[in-house]
């Protein structure tokens, strides 16, 4: 009888495990960089705030263009936490109007994020 109530308590208790999961808000995912020279390298910090129950992971991320980089955390962020995402953007032959993405992969229930930023690129020879 003891091993009975034992096993429902374990199994109560893992079904509250499993109700927590991680989520994740973005202050300002859209970002519109000042007018900008060809060759200029841009940084922006986009804040990202785990909002849910668990530790939140951000796994990858995808961009169109290898002329964008996501500086990606170590570690899990802890609930409540927040985290400086650093994104760098390479203009070097890029030209006039740039609109990029970058999709953020983690473990939360959406499992995919969308960060944005715009930026007019004015051409060396002009």
């Amino acid at each position: 009888m003891k091993l009975y109530f034992a096993i429902i308590i374990i199994a109560l208790s893992s079904a509250f495990g499993f109700g927590q999961t991680a989520d994740l808000s973005i202050d300002k995912a859209v970002h519109k960089f000042p007018k900008t020279y060809e060759g200029t390298k841009l940084e922006h910090v986009y804040v990202l705030t785990n909002t849910g129950e668990a530790p939140l992971e951000i796994k990858d991320y995808k961009v169109v263009c290898s002329c964008t980089k996501a500086d990606l955390p170590d570690t899990a962020i802890a609930p409540g936490e927040s985290f400086d995402l650093k994104v760098t953007f390479d203009t070097e032959g890029k030209y006039y109007f740039q609109d990029r993405t970058i999709y953020l992969l983690t473990n939360t229930k959406k499992e995919m994020h969308k960060l944005r930023f715009k930026v007019n690129v004015i051409p060396r020879n002009e």
